[in-house]
């Protein structure tokens, strides 16, 4: 099973789409980003609304769906990773969504899929990110 995951930048989950293992990730792009349940807002000028994929995700097609969503893209080329350093005061930005991959693999039921229908795993998904969402905004302690 896969999952591609959509966070915000500080790795609250916005969105999750679904599909077999043997899916590239590149045909989940679309799907992961109209599965977001809220509406974003516009970007503007100064305030741009960035999208970091990893080397999967490098196709000029997912270049040009993400800038037709204004979304600016960021995506590492590949090779790309292992030659360029970080610039000094920058963090890295996939570790967020590493994060709550994480997360959600802590739930055994999520771990191994148990689930025949696909409506219902992603339900359990769905209960995770509540569960995740509403510990990381420490609300109770």
């Amino acid at each position: 099973m896969k999952r591609s995951v959509l966070t915000d930048g500080r790795g609250v989950p916005l969105g999750v789409a679904i599909a077999g293992a043997n899916v590239h990730d590149q045909k989940l792009f679309d799907a992961t980003l109209d599965s977001i349940p809220v509406r974003r807002p516009r970007p503007t000028a100064r305030k741009r609304q960035h999208l970091c994929c990893d080397k999967g995700f490098d196709a000029e097609t997912i270049r040009r769906n993400a800038k037709r969503r204004r979304y600016t893209p960021h995506i590492k080329s590949r090779g790309e990773e292992q030659t360029q350093k970080r610039k000094h005061g920058r963090r890295a930005r996939r570790w967020v969504v590493e994060r709550i991959a994480s997360w959600i693999n802590r739930f055994r039921r999520l771990l191994v899929r148990w689930e025949k229908k696909a409506v219902n795993f992603l339900a359990m998904i769905h209960l995770a990110f509540i569960y995740t969402t509403w510990r990381q905004t420490r609300v109770l302690g």
